[in-house]
């Protein structure tokens, strides 16, 4: 207990104590290299305990931390079929079409242009596939 103890009362506040913190909003630009290294690791441990916090404590964050690791891409077309398929005669296309493959489309299984702000949110290049006749 003497180790923890020693840690709270003296360690803690006097390596607190010794972060350049300035005392004025102009005095942030007066830092030093050296001074903003030495912010670093304090910001990275308070930034650490509040993303935790937030993950902890907040439905929301943990829905979608789920929802980005399930490995699943079609979220909400026709969930109710154990396999979607559709088929599409060739014969029925006017001259081309295009199809989505990135499963967010609202006119499925026509491709809607949702892919583009699926792109831009998650970085990934997915198209659609365009048959021409």
């Amino acid at each position: 207990m003497e180790p923890i103890s020693h840690l709270v009362k003296s360690s803690l506040p006097n390596y607190l104590s010794s972060l350049p913190v300035p005392d004025s909003i102009g005095g942030w630009f007066k830092l030093s290299f050296k001074d903003w290294l030495a912010l670093i690791p304090p910001t990275v441990v308070v930034a650490g305990l509040g993303y935790t916090a937030y993950l902890a404590y907040c439905p929301a964050a943990r829905a979608s931390c789920a929802a980005k690791n399930s490995g699943r891409c079609n979220n909400h077309i026709r969930k109710n079929e154990p396999k979607v398929v559709d088929m599409i005669d060739v014969e029925d296309i006017a001259e081309k079409a295009a199809f989505c493959r990135c499963w967010k489309t609202k006119n499925w299984p026509y491709c809607d242009g949702s892919h583009g702000e699926h792109n831009k949110q998650t970085g990934d290049n997915v198209g659609p596939i365009v048959i021409k006749k």
